[in-house]
């Protein structure tokens, strides 16, 4: 067997012994016998929350192993096709099954990384929210394009998007909007989101066809379980109410009960305009905990609260990536210096490779500072 194949097959020997590190392997079985059986429990659903909550949590360890266990046997059968193949001097034989093996690599490594999510949220669901910044109506056009993009990653992964809430920009765009995207690991792959975005284009509102820039901050946090306590001091908040309004289509709601709350001692303000005044009342006081929520992760996490600080305001200086569609096509991050000409598929949602290349950097503990000198 060449050397090239005996490193790849070390590098996947590697990455098997990393999956079964994270999902602890020598209790997993154990585990899964137990979340088996409270499955088979009938009074699991009295409490829906915590019996979702389990579900997932045995959908995670259902995936890890049987991904574990297919890696590990797609790998013994083409090392076993590999001899055959070149005891049988069948060339053709070898050189499938070496294609196979590079594959194999790069679905590794990506378990690997994905493995490595491993926070203390991470695999909870996420809020997403999207500001237009400076730029104006340019700005508002460029958060719509954003809102899209990551609705279309949330789609391809299998997510679920729920429009929190949404105002549209005076002539076109957005100018902002909230989601929460729901699916194993939304949060710990939305996480890296966070900043401020940059987008250079000739612009469609300037009939001198000239080059615009605009800004728009993205903030991700994770959803608070339900058996999270956080408290929140009725004197310390103030609820509105108000008429949502826009300019309509599938994704604007227009009703009277919106609901608006306002944490003074943080200065947070979260909103919701779905048709119950109940019902906005509730999810704005779940988004405000989520909040409340990421401010104590953020205490507790360097790295987290480095990257809220640095996002800044949403204008010049302060972007984590930049979209230019003009006078060239590239979409690069700044932190990672990872970069694609692909700008029109990262705009459809292939934003995979960035953020798994700021969750590398993460792991391997740099600073944007330095990850930008590298």
């Amino acid at each position: 067997m060449r050397a090239e194949i005996q490193s790849l097959t070390a590098e996947i020997e590697n990455s098997l012994e990393l999956l079964r590190q994270r999902m602890d392997w020598d209790t997993a079985q154990h585990r899964l016998e137990e979340f088996n059986a409270r499955v088979e429990d009938p009074t699991l659903w009295d409490d829906p929350a915590e019996a979702q909550k389990l579900m997932r949590d045995r959908q995670g360890l259902v995936d890890a192993l049987e991904t574990h266990d297919l890696i590990k046997q797609e790998l013994s059968d083409n090392i076993e096709l590999i001899e055959m193949g070149e005891m049988e001097g069948d060339a053709d034989v070898v050189a499938e099954a070496e294609a196979a093996i590079r594959a194999l690599k790069k679905r590794a490594a990506a378990k690997e990384l994905e493995a490595l999510l491993n926070g203390e949220a991470d695999g909870n669901d996420t809020f997403l929210e999207i500001n237009a910044g400076a730029g104006g109506t340019e700005s508002c056009d460029w958060a719509s394009m954003l809102a899209r993009m990551y609705v279309r990653w949330a789609e391809k992964r299998g997510y679920t998007v729920e429009l929190q809430s949404e105002q549209s920009g005076d002539e076109a765009g957005i100018k902002s909007a909230a989601y929460k995207i729901s699916g194993h690991n939304a949060y710990g792959w939305l996480k890296s989101e966070s900043g401020v975005h940059r987008l250079v284009r000739i612009s469609p509102f300037d009939s001198a066809a000239k080059r615009h820039t605009s800004f728009c901050s993205v903030w991700v946090y994770p959803v608070v379980d339900d058996n999270i306590d956080i408290e929140v001091n009725p004197a310390d908040i103030r609820i509105d109410t108000y008429r949502s309004s826009g300019a309509g289509g599938q994704h604007v709601n227009t009703t009277d009960s919106a609901v608006r709350i306002t944490h003074h001692p943080t200065g947070i303000v979260v909103t919701s305009s779905e048709k119950s005044q109940h019902q906005n009342r509730d999810i704005a006081m779940k988004a405000l905990k989520s909040r409340l929520y990421q401010m104590e992760l953020d205490r507790r996490n360097a790295a987290i609260n480095e990257a809220h600080e640095s996002k800044g305001d949403a204008g010049w200086g302060n972007q984590i990536r930049s979209y230019v569609l003009q006078p060239y096509q590239m979409v690069k991050d700044l932190r990672t210096n990872h970069e694609t000409s692909d700008t029109k598929g990262v705009l459809d949602g292939d934003l995979d490779q960035f953020m798994a290349a700021t969750l590398a950097m993460n792991v391997s503990g740099k600073s944007r500072a330095e990850a930008q000198g590298d």
